[in-house]
């Protein structure tokens, strides 16, 4: 019996279903990043640099973690559409397993290390004082900087996507709460500056953690961890989930590797345009969010497609998907362009910061619809397991854009509009290779290995 819903109205309200509680997941994590960032951008310009570019650094560490998430993700949607329930709550188990093992070091490293990385960056001492402390803490906690994502993307792939909406939502409540208690110092106890961001948030993740893990212990679609077998690390199971999850953590290392060199080379024009880049990387934030969750439903219904044999259906569910997020993402595009001027000053006071902020917010809503197609047929091309090309669009995309932002801002001498500008030139190629890739439909004959030791 299939998985798949058959009629196009009915997978139509499926897609739907899956796709909403990312969504709206996604926009609280992302509305959570602008309350900070407003809260944070009331103790000045450094602290605002300081705390965006430290949060840089935690999006390449979870990019190299996302290996772990992403092919437990695919295979577990797989084993779903199987009904292979033992090997769903297997790899339930070893990705929770080896998100472990690979976290403990990295974070580690990121205490030690923290203000060095700051610095690499080329930004002011002050912006690297107050951006290494925001880093230090953060690795410090970075179990539940890491376990929320593998536990949410196991979830995910078995279909269940509302509880990681209700952890995130909860955990928001009190990242915003602790946070402001702590930022600026409230019931007795003293302000911590930028510092009490960082432990807001890590507050919340702690919370986001165990409501994740009490749902995976009572069981989503027969997959469970309880019970004392599959807790062991396998290596064979851990092969495959991290050689599919591999191309897709690295293509996510690549993106915000790129971003990174992206703020250093921001970093050089001055702390206006660093701050202003943190303005547009939230409402890039806030624009990708119906990108990211059609892509996951997308992901998951391919997946759950192939592992019942039905692949038309996940074809079918695709271009659903795509065309829900194309209609979101370009009404997005166009609020952006509108108003980008009101939405900069919601963020700082500052006239200069705004202004910059204001016209790089052009390309941003122009790119809007490429990026819609590219994200949800990227995301139906890892439920089959490939996440190679993916990969390979990603570095075309974001590295040729970094490169043209650095000859924009050196030998031409251009601003942040202009390094923002390069993505319109790399978006319409990258979103018709994709399209092309995902058309071929060899995807459909994929067979992602399951059982095992």
């Amino acid at each position: 019996m299939s998985t798949v819903i058959p009629t196009r109205r009915s997978l139509r309200w499926r897609v739907f279903q899956l796709a909403w509680p990312v969504i709206t997941e996604n926009l609280l994590q992302t509305m959570l990043g602008i309350v900070d960032t407003i809260m944070v951008g009331r103790l000045g310009a450094d602290a605002l640099a300081g705390v965006g570019t430290a949060q840089q650094y935690l999006f390449f560490l979870i990019s190299i973690l996302s290996s772990v998430s992403i092919g437990s993700s695919i295979l577990t949607a797989h084993a779903t559409g199987a009904r292979d329930t033992e090997t769903a709550s297997r790899i339930a188990k070893q990705s929770l397993v080896w998100a472990v093992v690979l976290a403990l070091p990295l974070g580690a490293l990121g205490v030690i290390f923290s203000k060095d990385l700051m610095r690499l960056l080329g930004v002011t001492e002050a912006v690297a004082q107050i951006g290494g402390n925001y880093l230090a803490i953060t690795m410090i906690a970075s179990l539940v900087l890491v376990l929320p994502f593998t536990a949410g993307a196991v979830l995910r792939g078995a279909g269940d996507t509302r509880t990681p909406l209700l952890a995130t939502t909860c955990a928001n409540v009190v990242n915003v709460v602790v946070a402001y208690v702590l930022i600026f110092g409230a019931l007795g106890i003293p302000a911590l500056g930028a510092n009490g961001s960082a432990w807001g948030a890590a507050a919340g993740r702690l919370v986001s953690c165990a409501i994740l893990f009490i749902a995976l212990w009572r069981g989503r679609a027969g997959l469970t961890i309880r019970g004392r077998h599959g807790w062991l690390p396998e290596g064979g199971l851990a092969r495959r989930v991290v050689g599919l999850g591999a191309p897709a953590a690295l293509e996510q290392v690549a993106v915000s590797a790129g971003f990174t060199v992206l703020a250093a080379v921001v970093a050089h024009l001055g702390t206006d345009s660093l701050a202003a880049q943190r303005i547009v990387g939230n409402a890039m934030g806030l624009s990708l969010l119906p990108g990211f969750g059609f892509g996951i439903a997308a992901t998951a219904l391919v997946g759950q497609s192939l592992g019942a044999a039905e692949p038309d259906e996940g074809e079918k569910a695709a271009y659903i998907a795509t065309q829900g997020a194309v209609i979101w993402m370009t009404a997005l595009g166009v609020i952006f362009l509108a108003l980008r001027s009101p939405i900069s000053t919601a963020f700082t006071s500052d006239v200069g910061v705004v202004q910059i902020a204001a016209d790089s917010l052009i390309p941003l809503g122009v790119a809007q619809p490429f990026w819609a197609i590219q994200f949800v047929l990227a995301g139906a091309l890892r439920g089959a397991g490939n996440t190679r090309f993916p990969l390979l669009m990603s570095v075309v995309g974001i590295w040729g854009a970094v490169l043209l932002g650095i000859v924009s801002t050196g030998p031409l001498h251009l601003g942040l509009p202009h390094v923002w500008g390069g993505f319109l030139i790399f978006s319409p190629l990258t979103t018709y290779l994709t399209w092309w890739r995902f058309r071929r439909g060899d995807w459909k004959q994929a067979v992602v290995g399951l059982g095992g030791p």
